[in-house]
C-alpha cells in the first residue's frame, strides 16, 4: 500500500507541521532504537505502566464497592446495581468509540450534542406522526453524518479535532434547539421503552448493558488483535512514521469520527427512550464523563497508549461512584466536581509516574567534585 499523500501544509518541523522524531518540541517516547513507532506490543515499558495503572483503577473500583456496601445498605443490592449499570449505559457505549479516537491522538467533544440532536429529532419526528421504526435508523444516519462532518474538517482541512469538535459541540446543540425548541416530547411506544429499561430475562443486567458487553468484545478484538487496531496505536504514537509505513491515516481517522457520531446518535435514542422524554438539552455535559472514563482507564490523551480493559474499569468506577454519591444525597453539583477531579487526576497521575520511571532509568550524573 502506498503511503498517503499529505495535503496539509508543511512546517519547519516536518510535513503537516508535526514535530519530527528528534524535534525538541516532542518530549514523548515515539520510537525504539531502530526508529520504529511504539505499538501496543512494542512499547513494553509503557505496557507495564499501563498494567499497573489498570490495576490501580481496579483497586479503586473494589474500594468503592466495599465502601458503598458498608456505608449504604442498599448499594450492593441487585436492584441498585442494575439501576447503576443502566444509568451509565450511554456513557459506556460512547466511551468505546472515544477510546479508539483518543488512541489515535484525536478527540470528539461533540458526542453529547450529537446525542441531544438525536433526541430532539426523535421527539420532533415522533410528534409529527412518523413510525418509530423509521425514526431510529434515520437519526442514527444523521449522527453518522455529524461524525462525517467532524472527520472531514479534521482530515481534509487539517484542523485540530479539539477545536473542531468544540465548535460542532455548540453547532449540533443549537440545531437540536432549532428542531425541537424548549419542548419535551413523551409517550413513546411502550414496547421500545420497556426494551431499554428492562433486564435480560433471569438477570439483573439491563439490555443496554448487554449490548455494551457485546460491542466491547468486538471493540477489544478490533483494537488489540487486528491490523486496524495496531494502526491506531502507530498513528497515535507517531503519525509521521505511520504515514511513511503506508497507513491510510486520513481514511482511518474519518472512519473513527463517523463511528463516534453513529454511536452517539444511537446512545441518544437509548437515552430518550430510557427517560421517556425527548428534549434538546438531553445529555448536556455527558462528554466530560466519557472523556474522564477514557483517561481514567489509562488511555494517553496524546495517543498511542491505552487498553480497553482499563477504560471499562474507568466507566464502572465513575458510574458506581456517582451512584454511591446519589444514594447519600450528594448534590449533583458535587458529583460534577468529583467527575472533574477524576479527569484531572487521570491526566496528571500517569504522566507523573512516567516521569518518575524515566528518572529511575536515566539517573542524573553525579555533580563533579
Amino acid at each position: 500500500m502506498a503511503p498517503e499523500a499529505s495535503t496539509a501544509r508543511s512546517g519547519p518541523d516536518g510535513p503537516d507541521g508535526l514535530d519530527g522524531p528528534d524535534s525538541p518540541g516532542d518530549s514523548r517516547d515515539t520510537g525504539d532504537a531502530a526508529g520504529r513507532p511504539f505499538t501496543a506490543r512494542a512499547d513494553r515499558g509503557s505496557f507495564g505502566r499501563l498494567l499497573r495503572w489498570d490495576v490501580f483503577v481496579g483497586l479503586l473500583l473494589v474500594l468503592v464497592l466495599l465502601a458503598g456496601s458498608a456505608g449504604s445498605p442498599g448499594f450492593a443490592s441487585a436492584g441498585n446495581l442494575s439501576f447503576a449499570l443502566g444509568d451509565l449505559g450511554e456513557i459506556a457505549l460512547i466511551a468505546l468509540a472515544m477510546t479508539m479516537l483518543v488512541v489515535a491522538a484525536e478527540v470528539d467533544l461533540s458526542v453529547a450534542s450529537v446525542l441531544g440532536l438525536s433526541s430532539a429529532l426523535l421527539g420532533a419526528l415522533w410528534d409529527a406522526g412518523w413510525a418509530i421504526e423509521t425514526i431510529i435508523p434515520l437519526v442514527v444516519v444523521i449522527g453518522a453524518v455529524c461524525g462525517l462532518v467532524n472527520g472531514l474538517l479534521v482530515t481534509r482541512l487539517g484542523l485540530p479535532s479539539l477545536a473542531v469538535t468544540i465548535g460542532t459541540l455548540a453547532l449540533y446543540r443549537g440545531l437540536a434547539y432549532v428542531v425541537l425548541g424548549d419542548r419535551a416530547v413523551a409517550e413513546f411506544p411502550r414496547g421500545h421503552t420497556e426494551l431499554v429499561v428492562g433486564n435480560v430475562p433471569g438477570t439483573p443486567v439491563p439490555y443496554p448493558v448487554a449490548l455494551f458487553v457485546l460491542l466491547a468484545a468486538v471493540t477489544g478484538v478490533v483494537l488489540h488483535a487486528t491490523g486496524f487496531g495496531r494502526s491506531l496505536y502507530a498513528i497515535g504514537a507517531q503519525e509521521e512514521a505511520a504515514r511513511f509505513a503506508g497507513i491510510r491515516i486520513k481514511r482511518i481517522k474519518l472512519i473513527l469520527f463517523v463511528v463516534s457520531g453513529t454511536v452517539a446518535a444511537f446512545a441518544g435514542v437509548i437515552f430518550t427512550l430510557r427517560y421517556g422524554s425527548a428534549r434538546a438539552d438531553n445529555g448536556v455535559g455527558l462528554e466530560l464523563a466519557v472523556i474522564a472514563a477514557v483517561l481514567l482507564g489509562g488511555v494517553d490523551f496524546d495517543g498511542g497508549r491505552g487498553t480497553l480493559g482499563g477504560v471499562i474499569a474507568g466507566v464502572l468506577l465513575i458510574g458506581l461512584l456517582r451512584n454511591l454519591l446519589m444514594l447519600n444525597d450528594v448534590a449533583t453539583e458535587i458529583q460534577s466536581i468529583v467527575t472533574g477531579l477524576l479527569l484531572i487526576v487521570s491526566v496528571i497521575t500517569p504522566r507523573l509516574l512516567a516521569v518518575s520511571a524515566r528518572r529511575r532509568r536515566n539517573p542524573a550524573p553525579p555533580a563533579p567534585s
